[in-house]
This record gives C-alpha cells, structure tokens and sequence, in this order.
C-alpha cells in the first residue's frame, strides 16, 4: 500500500486497510444506501446489523460526511452496517430501531462538534443547523456524543460502544469548555465507551471491527493507536510502561550544601576540639533545610535516586550515560483531572504536553488520573493513528457512494434540492476532497488536533475519477466543480524533504513563524492536477473555494498565476486573521506582509487575465493576545484598504485547542510553562468582546457610539471627525442599535419594526441618513409624487 507517488515518506508500520479478510457478511454484497430501518435490511435480506451506526447529522452518502466514510469502510470489510440517523434521544427506543448490533454501536455526534453547531460565540442558540433536511435546528442533543453513548447502552447494556467524531476527538482528555465556563472531565468518562477512536479513524475501526468479530473481549483492545480508554488501576496490561512524571511544573530540587566564607579551615577547627569545619557545617545546614521543607510539608519527600542495572557501566561515571527509555514504551503522565480543574497552570501544562505529542512517528502515549479512591482511574491514550498512504486514501475515496443524502428526506417530488434540501450537502455537492491534514498549526484551529499535521494526499487518477463520477451521475450538475480542495486549498502532496527530520520532529507549525527549509513547498503537482481537470470533458469550470494559505502560495508564482488565471470565481478567500503583531503570534499566523505580497501577485496576474477579481480577507475579534489598540489599527487597515466586512468572525473557544487554554489560563502553551510564564491578554465579557466587533464593522451606525466611547478612552478622539482620514464620522444617524448579521436568522435586532423619525431640532439637517422618513414607494417601484407642503 505504500504507492510511490506518496508525498510522506513517514515509516507506517501498520497493516494496510485492504490486507484483512473480508467477513463472512460479504456474500450479501453492495447497498446502495446503508439501510436505516428494518424494512430496507429485510430488502438486502439481512436479518441484523453488524454494526450500528448513530450519528447527529442528517445520512448523507457521500465522502465528506464521516458517517458514510466510516459505514462504506466498514462495508467493504464484509459487515453489514446500519445507520441511526439525528434519532430522537428523549427514550431509548429510536436505538433499538434496528435491532440488536452483533458487534457494536459506532457513535459520533457528526461532521461538527454538536455545541459549536447550537450555539453562537456569544452563546445564544442558533435557530438553523445545515446538516439537517431543511436547515431545521434543534435535531439533535447538546453534548450528542455523551447522550448517544447513555441511550445506546440504556438500548443494549452489553453492546460494545464505539466513540468517535470531532467532538469525541477534541474531548479525550480533560479540557475546557467554554458553553458551562469549567473544566470537564474526559469524554471517556462521561459517555462510558468502551473505547473512543481519534482522529481520521479507517485504520483503527477496522482494525477494531475484525478483532470483536473474532470474539475478542473490548476490554483486552488496548494496543490499537488512535484511541483512548479507561484502565482502573491493578490492570495488568498496563505493565511493561515506562512512566514519565509530568503532573507538575513545580518539582523541587536538592537543597545544595553552601559553605560559609567566614569559617577557620578544617585542620585549625580539629586541632582546638571543635566540629565546626567548613564541610561538616554545609552538610548540616543542607540537612536542616531538607528536614524543615518536609515538615512543612509532608508531602515533599527527598528525591531518591535509585540505579537502573540496564544501564551499562563506563569509566567516568558508575551508570554509565542516562538513557532515554523506548517511546513506543513510554507513557506521559498528565495532571489529574482535579489538578487542572483547580489549577489553571496545570491546565496549561497538560495542554502543551499533549500538543508536543502529535507526530505519529515520535508521540507517546498518555495518561491522565480521573478520581481519586475507590472511584479512581485512569484515561490512557495512545499515540495518534499512522497517516494513510496515497493508495489507502484512494481506496478509501474510491468506496461506492451514492453520492446524495438518502432518499427519506427527498420532497414529495423526489428531490433534494426544495424543502428538504441539506446546506451542507448542497455546499459539498459538486466538491472533490483532495487531501487531508494541515501543517498550518494555527492556535485557534483544532484540524491538526483531529486530522494530523502530516499531509495525506489521494494520487491524481483517484481525484479525476471522482469528477467523472459527479458529472455523469450527480443530479443538477451544470459543468462547474464547486472545489478542489481539504482543510486547506494549497498543501497538497506537500511535506517534510527528510523521512528522518519528519519521524523525529515536534513543531507545532511547518509555515510559523517562517516556512520551514525542510519544507518541500513544490506546488507543480497542484497545477498539473488543475490543468487535467479543467480539460475532462463536460467540465467548464474548476473553482477553488477552500481556503488558501497564501504565505505558501508566493513561493510558487506560478501556481498564484495559475490559480487567480483560471480558478477564482470573480472572489478568492484569504485569512490574513488580523494586521498587529500581538495576536498574529498568538494565533501563529504569518504578518500582513505575506498578504501584501500575495495581493501585489494577485493584482498582476488578474490584470493580465483581463479579470477583475477581489480578495476577500477573514479577521478574528477578540481572540486571545488582542488589545483594543490592536483592534483599532486593523479597523484604521481596514478603512485604509476599502473593505467593508459583512462577516465578523469572534474567536469561539473550541475544545483543546491551543487558543481555548489561553483564553481559560492566561497562559501562553506554546512556550514552556512555570508559573511565572508569559501571561496572555484575554479578551473576556461581552462589553469587551461587543467592542473588538464593533472595531471590524467600523462602518456600521449602530457602532458608532460605542466605538466614539472607546476612542476617547483611548486618547484617539484625532480619529472621530468627517474627513476621509477619520475612522468614524461625528455625527449619527437614526439607528434601532441591532446588528444584522450574514446569518439573519442569528442576529440580535430589536423588536420593532419600523423607525421613528428623529424630532426636528433647528440647526439640524434632515436626510434619509439621520431621520428624514423614506420616500412613498408607488406601482412599479418608482417614486411617487412629493406631495404639497
């Protein structure tokens, strides 16, 4: 399975995903949808499930949804598999719709964390969801993962139950959570599964999958990578560990003796029958404050050291050099639960530790305590999955999808694209994914948490096969393929130049704070790809739409040119994330000069395509390391280079990301944690967090007064005037103070519908702008006649 094509040279001494034999259920052959009733599997003649599958999202048969990735995977292993699809959780009869699975329940609460989909960054709930059959909100539970796991183990007590997904992903091991403002406990703990598998999981389910079919107790599963579980303790399995300590950042040291100056030599100190000498008054005065450090505290204990006989003998020293023990056997122990609930420097620490073993090809395994006593236990998690090889990603892409959500949410005529229709599915419709992973490393961003940071990349016969298959088989498909793209739109067949410097590094980023000389940030195999495509047959129109990371674009001018020629859609998205410095190093992003220089290249080569075409840039309120004056600048920028942002993104606190124990902690986890480590502005409560939105819509009436205020406060009252210089103008319109956002359905308007005019006041000039009513629309739309004074 490892093609030669493929970008990552990483050692992957895992089994290949197509060296099992298949289960004895593959006689049963294809579905063309997973069944997710008992009168389909009565229709492929099947009298159980195999495997169930439960998940938050509307079933979609398609490769960008995880529940179809995971059944198709599993289906070509032989099992029939079947899908529970946004069940109603208030009883645990929805889970028993299929029956009793033979193996287990496979549970994830969808394609995205079921919080971040109810709730807003300010917390108010969201009245739509895009994975449901008509945007309907409020299909699935808060928490999904945890509810799920209770009802299908209330449904069949003595069914596995298998966890996995984004929310079970970023939640592995004790982490914030920004809806309730504490620290929870390990997901592990709370949905009571009996294994949760992180991550990208084809490798470790079927893995899985096959040795539960062979009658092996889920216990006793403990060695697969990719996945967390509980251990009590006394569990003999565990034996064999080396364990590294890593549950505090205050380990004391040896009290050093220090001898006193002002001492008589030793020989004059025996001669005159006194015990005063130099030595023994340092070893007495070392002794003395060993022995009162313990007493103050009985829980410090002097340091023992004892010989390791492993260890070989040498002439300078009687061990020999230390000696570190085998990764593969070694596992770091993290701050328990309780201590990074009551300590947020510990917190901060766990934090750091877990990001720092993130590359399969040197991560350890971890542990984290969980109670104490009777109740105690411990949460192990394995090193992350081996990354899939170009050929185990083709076949993985290459399973047969349907392509389309499933026909119970079709409209009266068959269709998915009226009532019924599912943004998300719509959004993915005529998209190719073409890798997975990011190198990226921004703090703010958990795709490194869940997908790796190693690129893995389909090989370019698999990607032109996939779109074949959506002209000539997807419905409404008019010659234009929405993307071609992943978790970023230019990091594809890009990686490490050395297999060695690859397995042994631990950077969080390869692109921060430059790009890495280790880097191979070739880009011909991108624009070899776009070139073929655009060639196929039926195809107008390839567009990229996923987002691009820019200060890797410039490296390659010729993919800029290639790009902004023949694959910007009039509008290209950019995620400069802010123009200041202090939170560009927090967030581990490039400085505005990479975006300036991208721009220049953008410019010139839509100038000579003879296109006009924009760059629509992101930015990020109120993400941790922003100051006010951080914010005013990038409105000052903003105004400076005409934009005019519609979409104001607020940093979201997801759960495990390195931003997320900023905002919690005050502390900067990407560097080394003591307790008097950098401390981190953090922008908190929503008079602080209404002000850095405001600063982004600059333009906007309703903030004008606030943003006066702030100013003032400021000492920038120079940038309050009616001067195109000026920021905001000094005079104000008429406004209702709500803010409408791109997703109407979110925004916070007021009640009223209509607006008063403001009184007239002598002196004061009247326009449309400032209280003057709008003028009487008449038939046509035209205006109607001023009446007479």
């Amino acid at each position: 399975m490892n093609a030669p094509v493929d970008v990552s040279f990483f050692t992957r001494a895992a089994k290949p995903l197509t060296s099992y034999r298949k289960y004895w259920a593959a006689r049963f052959g294809t579905a063309k949808f997973l069944p997710t009733s008992r009168a389909e599997m009565d229709a492929l003649g099947w009298d159980s499930c195999d495997i169930i599958i439960v998940t938050g999202d509307a079933y979609v048969d398609h490769p960008s949804f995880g529940m179809a990735v995971i059944g198709r995977m599993l289906e070509a292993q032989g099992f029939r598999v079947g899908i529970i699809a946004q069940p109603e959780w208030h009883s645990a009869d929805p889970f028993r719709v299929l029956g009793k699975p033979n193996l287990f329940f496979g549970v994830t609460a969808g394609n995205m964390d079921s919080m971040i989909n109810r709730y807003t960054a300010d917390h108010k709930i969201r009245s739509d969801d895009a994975y449901t059959p008509g945007d309907v909100g409020g299909k699935r539970p808060d928490r999904a993962a945890l509810v799920y796991s209770q009802r299908c183990r209330e449904a069949y007590k003595d069914v596995p139950i298998i966890l996995g997904g984004i929310e079970g992903s970023l939640r592995r091991i004790a982490h914030y959570d920004y809806w309730s403002d504490k620290v929870r406990r390990s997901v592990v703990v709370d949905a009571k599964c009996d294994l949760l598998l992180y991550g990208n999981a084809e490798r470790a389910i079927v893995e899985i999958a096959h040795r539960l079919a062979a009658r092996e107790p889920v216990a006793s599963i403990t060695d697969v990578r990719g996945t967390a579980f509980i251990r009590r303790s006394g569990d003999e399995s565990a034996q064999g560990w080396f364990e590294i300590d890593s549950t505090s950042v205050d380990t004391p040291g040896r009290v050093e003796a220090h001898v006193n100056p002002y001492l008589m030599i030793s020989d004059q100190a025996r001669e005159q029958g006194a015990s005063c000498a130099r030595e023994d008054e340092a070893a007495e005065v070392a002794v003395k404050a060993e022995t009162a450090g313990s007493a103050a505290n009985p829980a410090i204990k002097p340091l023992t050291f004892v010989a390791n006989p492993n260890l070989p003998s040498t002439v300078h020293t009687a061990q020999g050099k230390i000696k570190v023990p085998p990764r593969d056997r070694s596992v770091i122990r993290l701050p328990s639960y309780e201590q990074v609930k009551s300590d947020p420097v510990l917190y901060a620490h766990a934090n750091r530790v877990l990001h720092l073993e993130t590359n399969p090809g040197n991560a350890r395994a971890l542990v984290q305590a969980h109670g104490e006593g009777a109740t105690a236990r411990d949460v192990w998690i394995t090193p992350p999955p081996i990354p899939l090889t170009t050929a185990e990603m083709d076949y993985v892409f290459d399973l047969p999808y349907a392509r389309s959500p499933h026909p119970r949410y079709a409209d009266e005529n068959g269709s998915h694209d009226g009532a019924t229709k599912i943004p998300a599915w719509e959004m993915i419709r005529f998209s190719v994914n073409i890798m997975r992973g990011c190198f990226g490393g921004c703090t703010f961003c958990s795709i490194t948490e869940h997908e790796g940071r190693i690129i893995q990349s389909r090989s370019e016969d698999s990607v032109i096969r996939e779109i074949e298959a959506i002209r000539d088989t997807v419905k409404g498909f008019t010659g234009a393929i929405s993307d071609l793209g992943g978790p970023t739109a230019n990091m594809y067949r890009i990686g490490c130049k050395s297999p060695e410097i690859e397995a042994a590094c631990r950077k969080p980023s390869c692109v921060y704070p430059g790009i890495c000389s280790n880097l191979n940030t070739n880009h011909n195999p991108l624009i070899k790809m776009y070139r073929r495509a655009r060639a196929l047959k039926g195809v107008k129109k390839i567009l990229i739409s996923s987002g691009l990371r820019y200060d890797l674009a410039v490296q390659s001018p010729e993919y800029v040119k290639e790009l902004v020629t023949h694959h910007v859609g009039g509008y290209l998205k950019i995620a400069p994330e802010h123009t200041e410095q202090g939170p560009l190093t927090k967030m581990m992003k490039p400085g505005i000069g990479s975006y300036d220089k991208f721009k220049q290249m953008f410019d010139k080569y839509s100038l000579e395509a003879g296109k006009k075409q924009f760059l629509i840039p992101y930015f990020i309120a109120a993400h941790p390391g922003t100051s006010d004056e951080d914010m005013m600048n990038l409105a000052i920028w903003l105004k400076k280079n005409g934009f005019r942002a519609d979409q104001v993104q607020t940093f979201y606190p997801s759960p495990m990301a390195t931003a997320t124990t900023m905002y919690h902690t005050n502390k900067n986890p990407l560097r080394k944690i003591t307790r008097d480590s950098e401390t981190v502005d953090i922008v908190r409560g929503e008079r602080r967090r209404r002000l850095h939105k405001a600063f982004l819509r600059y333009h906007d009436p309703n903030n004008w007064p606030v943003l006066r205020e702030a100013l003032k406060a400021m000492g920038r009252a120079d940038l309050i005037g009616n001067g195109k210089h000026h920021l905001i103008p000094t005079f104000q319109p008429l406004t209702d103070g709500s803010y409408t956002s791109a997703r109407r359905k979110n925004s916070t308007g007021t009640s009223a519908t209509t607006t008063k005019a403001a009184p007239v006041v002598k002196g004061r000039l009247l326009t449309r702008h400032t209280g003057l009513p709008p003028l009487a629309q008449g038939a046509g739309g035209k205006p109607s006649g001023r009446k007479g004074r």
